[in-house]
C-alpha cells in the first residue's frame, strides 16, 4: 500500500498525528515551515526538526505522489503541466501570469461526472476524487518548478476551476484551502484563493457555512432553465432558482460577493436579447454579484460549439453593463497552447 503525502495533513492534524505518536505538538512547527517556507524534498533536507520526528514522518508518510509527465508553455507565459498520478491517472495544472501575480489554477478530481456539453474536462467520466494532499501537491509542483528557474517568484493566487467539480470533493478541497492559507506556511490570502462550481446548491450552503472565507464562482452559462439545461445536465437536478437561492445565502452568510461566470458559446447564448435575459434574471441582485463573461476554448469533440466573434462578446458586455450589471470579460490566457481545461488530458490518453 502507498503511503499518504505529508501535504495532505493541515497544521492542526500534523500537531494531533505528533501527539497520539508520542512527541509534543510543537514539533509539528518546524516541520510546516521545512515544507512550505524552505520548500525541501527529502526528510533528510528538515535539518531544523527534530530527528526523531523526522524519522517518524519518514516512516509514515512521503513527500512526492506525482511526476511530471508532460509541459506546455505558451508565449504568454502560461505553463499548463500534466501530472502523473501514482496510480497511472494523469491530472492538469495550469500557471497562469496575471497582473496582480502568479496564479495557479488546480485539479481536485480525475475526470468529471457534471457533464457540460462544451467542456474538455468531462470527455472522461470522473474514476475518483484527488486526496487534500494531491491537491495540495499541485501548487508545491509549480512552486518547486519557479524556484528552479531561479527569478525568485511565488505563487500568490490559486483558483480551483481544473478538472472536476470541487464541491463534489468537499472534504479534501477544503482541507487543500486550509493548508495553503496557514500564515506558517504558504500564506496565501483567502481572497487571493477562488473556488468555481457548477452549482451544486446544497454544498454551496455547507461551504457559506464553513470558515474559509475564500471567493466563490458559480458556472451559469445561460439566463435561462431551458438553455441551460441543454448545456448543463446538472441544471435538470438543480434549475437556476436553487442555484440563486443558495447563491443568495452564501452572500448574507459570508457578506461576500459572487462571481457568475458565463462562456460565450456562438448562436446557442450570446445574444444581445440572452444579456438582457440575464440582467432581468439578476436585477435584484446586482450589488452582490460580478459577471465574468469567458471567450470560449473550442473542443475537437464538442465541434458543436464555437467561440463568439470578439464584435458579438462586446455587444454583451455592453448590454449587461447598460443594465447596471457588474461585468468582466476575462483575459485569455494560453491560446496557442491546449487551452481548454482538460484538453491536454484527453489528447494524451487518446494518444496512449
Amino acid at each position: 500500500m502507498n503511503k499518504p503525502i505529508l501535504y495532505g495533513l493541515t497544521l492542526e492534524q500534523l500537531s494531533v498525528w505528533l501527539e497520539e505518536h508520542g512527541h509534543k505538538r510543537s514539533r509539528a512547527i518546524p516541520v510546516w515551515e521545512a515544507l512550505y517556507r524552505e520548500r525541501v524534498t527529502s526528510f533528510e533536507a528538515m535539518t531544523g526538526a527534530n530527528a526523531a520526528v523526522v524519522e517518524l514522518l519518514k516512516e509514515h508518510f512521503v513527500l512526492e505522489t506525482m511526476e511530471e509527465h508532460t509541459r506546455q508553455e505558451s508565449v504568454d507565459g502560461t505553463i499548463k503541466f500534466l501530472f502523473k498520478l501514482q496510480d497511472g491517472n494523469l491530472i492538469e495544472t495550469v500557471l497562469m501570469r496575471q497582473k496582480y501575480g502568479l496564479s495557479v489554477c488546480v485539479t481536485t478530481q480525475v475526470g468529471c461526472n457534471i457533464g457540460c456539453s462544451f467542456c474538455a474536462s468531462g470527455l472522461l467520466a470522473k474514476s475518483r476524487d484527488l486526496t487534500s494532499g494531491e491537491i495540495t501537491e499541485q501548487i508545491m509542483k509549480v512552486q518547486l518548478h519557479l524556484d528552479r528557474i531561479g527569478k525568485r517568484e511565488r505563487v500568490s493566487h490559486v483558483v480551483v476551476m481544473g478538472i472536476g467539480e470541487p464541491f463534489d470533493n468537499f472534504e479534501h478541497m477544503s482541507s487543500f484551502i486550509r493548508t495553503i492559507k496557514d500564515a506558517k506556511g504558504l500564506a496565501i490570502g483567502p481572497r487571493s484563493i477562488t473556488v468555481s462550481t457548477s452549482g451544486l446548491a446544497g454544498k454551496i450552503k455547507e461551504f457559506a457555512d464553513s470558515d474559509l472565507q475564500v471567493n466563490l464562482a458559480i458556472s451559469l452559462h445561460a439566463p435561462n432553465n431551458e438553455l441551460r439545461t441543454r448545456i448543463m445536465k446538472i441544471n435538470k437536478a438543480i434549475p437556476i432558482e436553487k442555484v440563486l437561492e443558495a447563491m443568495d445565502y452564501y452572500c448574507e452568510r459570508s457578506n461576500r460577493k459572487v462571481t457568475l461566470e458565463y462562456i460565450l458559446l456562438r448562436d446557442v447564448n450570446d445574444r444581445r436579447e440572452h444579456a438582457a435575459e440575464l440582467a432581468e434574471l439578476i436585477k435584484d441582485r446586482k450589488q452582490q454579484v460580478t459577471v465574468n463573461l469567458i471567450p470560449y476554448n473550442p473542443v475537437d469533440e464538442h465541434s458543436q460549439y464555437q467561440r463568439s466573434e470578439r464584435e458579438v462578446i462586446l455587444d454583451f458586455y455592453d448590454e449587461l453593463k447598460k443594465q447596471g450589471v457588474n461585468v468582466s470579460v476575462r483575459l485569455e490566457h494560453g491560446t496557442d497552447i491546449d487551452a481548454a481545461c482538460g484538453q491536454l488530458r484527453s489528447k494524451q490518453i487518446k494518444g496512449a
